[in-house]
């Protein structure tokens, strides 16, 4: 952080879709934070962008806002086979990240990732949002409570429509994929309710092109030995589902919408302690994000997904893709 100021200024690779719900807003509920500028491929893009979003400077390539001494941290939401190779050259460049998910292309880069991290004393965050509202912090109480017994089994599903075939998120040379873009999340579901990085007993894809995946479905065994499964899919007969489910010997929970709780949500459990549903506020996760990666950055506060985590997070998604018969996505 500069001297000459107490907030944090962020920088935005790309002019995405997603920056204006994923940051832009919830900065503006946010007075420690700033996006101070941004960059694209397109400068004329770029311009556009910052214009509608009040961002006062922009750069004319990513380098050049990564170079900026006026930046404190750099935003990642650029195509999934991009984000190491930026994430590395923002921590080279002293700057804080907080990156899309998937964090890498592969368990492999994401190592290369988390190393160069380690040798830093920079903040890197994956931007896996449903970890930091209070919904997924409460199913996390309610497991380690007991009330729901020793686990047996973890479930977890995101499926929504993308019907463009040229959508980026079906190019492989962009390292797209259902896996990637959705099946991240009840992959790191799994693993944050199931409590550890569990096992790819089998894996079944459905294909949108040449080793890509519109679909997939995998189950999983933890070390602790109860089972889990994942679904995920970018087009099927499966629209819209999002869910998670926790099954214990002496109870369950049923989560529906634990990604993004402040659109709709409930949160059922079921015990020897009667039926109960749980509601929680409709604050944004995006904004309970932000608000960690600023405690991070300007206390240093612990964050829940760092590089680390997401070693364990991409080791599944390859397990799960070489259990399909389909090959790891590569960096750019």
């Amino acid at each position: 952080m500069s001297e000459s100021t107490s907030r944090l200024r962020i920088g935005v690779l790309g002019a995405a879709r997603i920056t204006p719900d994923s940051l832009i807003k919830p900065t503006a509920d946010n007075s420690e934070v700033e996006v101070s500028a941004v960059a694209a491929r397109d400068p004329g893009r770029a311009r556009a962008f910052a214009a509608k979003h009040g961002i006062a400077r922009v750069h004319d390539s990513y380098d050049a806002l990564i170079a900026d001494p006026d930046i404190d941290a750099v935003y990642i939401p650029l195509p999934n086979n991009l984000h190491g190779r930026w994430t590395l050259a923002a921590v080279a460049a002293g700057k804080h990240v907080l990156c899309e998910k998937p964090f890498t292309a592969n368990a492999g880069e994401a190592r290369e990732v988390a190393e160069a991290t380690a040798q830093s004393d920079r903040v890197v965050m994956e931007a896996f949002h449903y970890r930091y509202h209070p919904m997924t912090l409460r199913i996390e109480e309610i497991i380690a409570s007991g009330e729901l017994g020793t686990l047996q089994r973890v479930e977890a599903a995101l499926s929504f429509p993308v019907p463009r075939s040229s959508d980026i998120r079906y190019q492989y040379s962009l390292a797209g994929g259902a896996l990637m873009d959705a099946g991240c999340y009840p992959i790191h579901m799994l693993r944050t309710f199931g409590g550890g990085t569990p096992e790819v007993i089998a894996a079944q894809a459905k294909l949108r092109g040449p080793s890509i995946d519109r679909t997939m479905t995998a189950q999983l065994r933890f070390p602790a030995g109860h089972t889990g499964a994942i679904s995920c899919s970018l087009w099927s007969s499966n629209l819209l589902q999002v869910s998670a489910r926790v099954i214990g010997d002496r109870g369950e929970l049923r989560a529906l919408n634990p990604l993004m709780p402040q659109y709709f949500h409930r949160l059922r459990v079921r015990s020897q302690r009667g039926r109960r549903v749980e509601r929680f506020d409709h604050k944004a996760s995006y904004a309970y994000q932000l608000d960690a990666f600023a405690d991070a950055v300007l206390r240093g506060v612990p964050v829940r997904t760092t590089p680390e985590d997401a070693i364990e997070n991409m080791t599944v998604i390859d397990a799960i893709y070489r259990a399909a018969g389909l090959p790891l996505r590569q960096p750019g």
